[in-house]
């Protein structure tokens, strides 16, 4: 991969080879060392005819899924969900963060799929994939919609997201809690601002995350915690201080996965160490390797979340010790479909 300099709030600074084109596209390095600056954002029409998408995972919490967003302008350089970016014909790098599909229609077509007797009232996660609290949901609120949704019908959601933004949504959340239909967790890789800044450019910074944890407790909405990524020789040794800072926010639920490096993210991940931490390179990459079999990355099932090995170990005994400490017990929240319903279009007016 060419060597450039980092772009200025991004966590990409180049774009991949596209594993399925033949045509890779190489740019010219920059006439002066200090042109750092950011391609602009672009948004698409995504023309989807379904929003819910399923997957299979054994290793999920959850069956089905809803992304009203494909690629996400946070730009978290370590982000698992970059390779699917491919599929459209971009690339995993800066295309990942500046190419942005958008589902117009993503809550009608969800209103569609609710309304079926072939749903089967179930979990569903916001998102799977991106982050569907990412800068342009400020404008164009197609979560929010999304979630007006789910909570006409009462279908249980658990909400994934490392944006303060999701607090502008509490009076829908917080409805959605009466009826155990609710779990919001916030993302918390690090509380290091600097290297939040740099590792997930274009998220809300730890302490943002921490104040979202904290209004949305304040509301009655079940708030937790996701450690995720845990970087091995990077932030895994801040597990004690993320779950207490969750804690005393009001978290009640948590979680941790160990990073995942799949495909095209394995060398832009290297490119951030070099760009970032070049004396630290090394020791990050061989504990990666330690809990990954030797490799980058480890697609299987069994041990993809968690990594395997001694180091893989102290990571989890780490990460139960600190939950434990703090106070926290629980992975997930109560959810439950029982008051799922389907109204008449005559009594949908009346909403």
């Amino acid at each position: 991969m060419t060597s450039l300099p980092p772009v200025r709030g991004r966590g990409a600074a180049v774009n991949p080879k596209n594993r399925f084109e033949s045509i890779e596209r190489v740019p010219e390095p920059p006439q002066d060392s200090d042109d750092t600056s950011s391609p602009q954002t672009q948004f698409f029409a995504d023309s989807s005819k379904s929003i819910v998408a399923y997957n299979d995972s054994p290793d999920v919490g959850f069956d089905a899924s809803v992304n009203p967003y494909r690629g996400c302008e946070h730009g978290c350089v370590y982000c698992y969900a970059r390779p699917s970016h491919e599929y459209l014909g971009f690339s995993a790098g800066l295309d990942f963060e500046t190419k942005i599909m958008v589902k117009e229609d993503a809550a009608e077509l969800l209103r569609q799929e609710l309304s079926s007797r072939a749903w089967k009232p179930q979990l569903v996660a916001l998102s799977g994939n991106t982050d569907c609290y990412q800068p342009v949901e400020k404008q164009k609120r197609l979560t929010r919609r999304c979630l007006e949704v789910l909570l006409e019908f009462r279908n249980p959601v658990v909400i994934i997201t490392k944006n303060h933004l999701v607090t502008r949504d509490i009076d829908i959340l917080s409805e959605l809690a009466r009826y155990d239909c609710i779990g919001v967790t916030l993302s918390l890789t690090t509380l290091d601002h600097k290297l939040s800044s740099l590792l997930e450019p274009r998220a809300s910074r730890p302490a943002r995350r921490l104040a979202a944890i904290k209004a949305l407790a304040d509301g009655g909405v079940p708030v937790g915690y996701l450690q995720a990524p845990m970087i091995p020789g990077l932030t895994d040794s801040e597990a004690p201080a993320i779950a207490l800072a969750a804690a005393k926010a009001g978290a009640t639920f948590s979680g941790y996965v160990a990073l995942r490096l799949p495909f095209a993210v394995k060398a832009l991940f290297e490119q951030w160490l070099d760009q970032h931490y070049p004396d630290k390179k090394q020791k990050i990459l061989n504990r990666v390797r330690e809990i990954r079999g030797g490799k980058l990355n480890d697609p299987n099932f069994k041990t993809r979340m968690r990594g395997e090995g001694v180091y893989a170990e102290q990571m989890a005994e780490l990460f139960q010790l600190a939950r434990k400490k703090s106070g926290i017990t629980e992975r997930w929240p109560k959810f439950t479909t029982e008051h799922f319903r389907r109204l008449a279009k005559d009594q949908l007016s009346l909403f």
